[in-house]
């Protein structure tokens, strides 16, 4: 379970996000998930109207990273794919067999296709830009329709 001190909602060009902070770092960005409101304060701090900015800064293609804190709740494994993920450049892909070739574990492409799942910060630790090895988009948390519309924000 994720441990969240502070949550804040926001409307954005993608539909709504929720982002949640522990006091110290960022902890959850997610895509219309009311159910966060039971695991924090409705309380926009410093650090989440920090984090909202960046995502608008991003959406508006005026921001290619983001530089927050962060700490994403996970096993060691999901923690190396999530580190993995964050190296991925703007604007490019990579295959889940990529990432798991890049984390040392090449056969575990599958459990890295998991961790995306699991990924507690959407956008911020960016899983959208993980793909199928044929080049298909495969499951996202906000849906395929808007993993697409994330690349195609990246590449234009």
């Amino acid at each position: 379970m994720i441990e969240t001190k502070n949550i804040f909602f926001y409307e954005t060009d993608i539909g709504r996000i929720i982002i949640a902070d522990n006091g110290d770092a960022i902890v959850a960005v997610s895509f219309g998930d009311t159910n966060m409101a039971s695991h924090g304060d409705l309380n926009e701090t410093p650090l989440i109207e920090e984090a909202a900015r960046q995502i608008y800064q991003y959406l508006k293609k005026e921001r290619c990273s983001f530089a927050l804190p962060l700490s994403p709740k996970g096993t060691i494994f999901q923690q190396k794919v999530w580190a993995a993920l964050q190296t991925i450049p703007y604007g490019e892909t990579r295959s889940y067999k990529q990432v798991a070739e890049a984390i040392g574990q090449p056969k575990a492409f599958r459990a890295v296709g998991m961790a995306c799942n699991k990924n507690p910060i959407a956008i911020i630790i960016p899983c959208h830009r993980v793909i199928g090895s044929n080049g298909s988009l495969t499951g996202y948390a906000g849906g395929v329709e808007l993993k697409a519309r994330l690349l195609q924000l990246e590449r234009s």
